[in-house]
């Protein structure tokens, strides 16, 4: 077997490791949207937040059997690398995951880092390897998913004046694409708040929001293709911002939206906003979005507060992903 990095430009070697991923999808988790060659390359080159991971195909006699994505921060939790292994399904239990998984070990000594850590959709596959390689399960997620059409505008109306009303001190901001410059620095201090989020058992620190990062986000997400949108809760008398909730929008496939962070300051809690923030946004795209179907989210499984809203909002569970991480 032979490990070779690839990079967007690689379209040959892109596809077939989109082909490699979606074969992977079905197996492991069919419910999930299958990866296109512009969703992938865009990935590539923008990644979440312009850190972009490095990206390995294995080759065994001239055919694709696995691939790997090594990504690591530069703004915080500088002794992680987190990796991605995929085998093609016709291809597992063969060892070319191991030296998949060696080749990433190797790698994240190299750039410095002592813990390696990795995701895995809850299966007999992922625990046996993990187990196998001496991974340790140290958190799990829930994947939902909002299908629109079963959103009962009724209901979201009643949700939203239910809200609107416990959190009457605030009021709401919508921004379409980039934060304007002279919100910036309070967008990134209320970002920050999603280190309240639970991380159970993972070796990390607190991530670090500075506003360059906040607008490197922003550029990565637009940059790919993705339409941007962001509801504010601000508050009326001090102008404070209080909470936020973001949306991207596929502009290849329209029809598929993702949950961003949804967060609200601790000085500000007990008033809905999680809820208002949320049911404003999607009064907000039923009509900037009418072709929207679907937004899939995710959170931690410990995460009670966020998963109520969702539920209340008629998120249906995916799947489960586990989270495995050790020293290296």
């Amino acid at each position: 077997m032979e490990i070779r990095r690839f990079t967007a430009a690689d379209l040959g070697t892109v596809s077939a490791a989109v082909e490699l991923g979606n074969a992977a999808a079905k197996v492991d988790a069919p419910f999930s949207h299958p990866e296109t060659v512009h969703s992938f390359a865009s990935w590539m080159r923008y990644a979440w937040d312009g850190e972009t991971p490095e990206n390995y195909a294995a080759w065994d006699e001239g055919s694709m059997v696995g691939t790997l994505a090594l990504s690591v921060s530069e703004w915080d939790n500088t002794h992680v690398a987190w990796v991605t292994v995929l085998v093609h399904p016709d291809m597992r239990r063969r060892g070319f995951g191991t030296r998949l998984l060696e080749f990433a070990e190797a790698r994240t000594r190299e750039l410095g880092r002592t813990s390696l850590g990795g995701d895995g959709w809850e299966t007999d596959a992922a625990r046996g390897f993990a187990d196998k390689h001496g991974y340790p399960q140290k958190s799990s997620a829930i994947n939902r998913r909002q299908y629109l059409d079963a959103v009962d505008p009724q209901v979201l109306s009643r949700m939203y004046d239910e809200a609107a009303a416990a959190s009457s001190a605030y009021e709401l901001v919508r921004i379409v694409g980039r934060t304007p410059d002279d919100m910036l620095d309070a967008v990134a201090a209320m970002t920050a708040a999603i280190n309240d989020a639970p991380t159970d058992d993972l070796d990390i620190e607190d991530e670090v929001f500075p506003r360059e990062r906040v607008a490197a986000y922003e550029n990565a997400q637009i940059a790919s293709d993705r339409r941007f949108y962001r509801v504010l809760a601000r508050h009326r008398v001090s102008g404070d911002l209080a909470g936020h909730t973001v949306v991207a929008v596929e502009a290849e496939r329209p029809e598929i939206g993702d949950q961003h962070d949804t967060a609200v300051l601790h000085a500000h809690r007990g008033h809905r906003l999680g809820l208002l923030v949320k049911t404003d946004m999607l009064r907000w795209l039923a009509e900037a979005e009418p072709q929207l179907e679907t937004i899939d989210t995710w959170n931690a499984e410990s995460n009670g507060h966020m998963i109520s809203v969702n539920e209340e909002l008629g998120y249906r569970v995916l799947g489960r992903e586990l989270s495995f991480q050790r020293s290296l």
